[in-house]
């Protein structure tokens, strides 16, 4: 079943109406070519209820759609993950993006960090975060989220630490870190209502000036084992984890 997301302006409980406008018009009428009848699923990408509705006609820029059942039962994680990424090299942090997503993250950062050898200007900052967006998107579509994580636009380290300042869990895996039970502990302390926050360094790692600004604001380094992961393999165990612990 193909999944939309639209604003909530666009649903009409009342008419038991869903109106569909911008790029998914094309993507429904030219692309997947259905016909009035046809179902898909739409989400507010808010609350997580699923609209289940049928094609009823096309307009020049918008699709009509009857509505008719609505599936209160959340598909999201009962806590809210955000993922402050350390810029990676090339195109690792659409991959990252788009398996984080498919994970159940609530929100990706990408984070500037000392050891970051990508450094993007305003503009490209733009592009790149408008692109990551698309991504995101396109993820949440296909693994039937209820929400589209926002991508936000890069910002620095010191910022980072601030915004997860008053966040429930704050974990950050560092190669130097020791103590497989303590990482356990912590990820299995992990509850449903709350916000946690995970830094994940750039290739490289983290500084250790950095992890020592990060400790003091009570972010716990975490061991992932013994071998060392990249950067865009260490938010995927992260997030396994977390989501295998929160899973209702």
């Amino acid at each position: 079943m193909h999944r939309f997301f639209v604003s909530p302006g666009q649903i009409d409980r009342e008419k038991h109406m869903v109106t569909i406008t911008g790029p998914d018009v094309n993507h429904i009428r030219n692309v997947l070519r259905m016909k009035p009848g046809e179902e898909l699923d739409v989400t507010d990408g808010q609350d997580g209820r699923e609209y289940r509705c049928a094609v009823r006609s096309f307009g020049e820029n918008a699709v009509d759609c009857e509505l008719r059942f609505v599936r209160e039962e959340g598909v999201e994680l009962p806590s809210r993950i955000h993922l402050f990424q350390g810029l990676p090299k090339a195109d690792k942090m659409e991959l990252i993006v788009q398996k984080a997503v498919e994970l159940g993250v609530y929100r990706i950062l990408p984070v500037e960090t000392k050891r970051c050898i990508v450094k993007l200007d305003e503009k490209k900052a733009e592009s790149r975060t408008a692109r990551w967006q698309q991504i995101s998107e396109s993820a949440a579509k296909q693994s039937r989220r209820g929400i589209i994580p926002e991508v936000t636009k890069p910002l620095q380290f010191r910022k980072a630490l601030e915004l997860a300042e008053g966040m429930d869990l704050k974990l950050i895996p560092y190669e130097l870190a020791e103590g497989m039970e303590k990482t356990r502990q912590l990820i299995e302390s992990a509850r449903p209502g709350q916000d946690v926050a995970v830094f994940i360094g750039p290739e490289g790692g983290f500084d250790e000036e950095e992890i020592r600004e990060a400790a003091e604001r009570g972010i716990e380094p975490i061991t992932l084992g013994k071998r060392i992961l990249r950067t865009e393999t260490a938010p995927l165990a992260v997030l396994s984890w977390l989501m295998y612990r929160l899973e209702p």
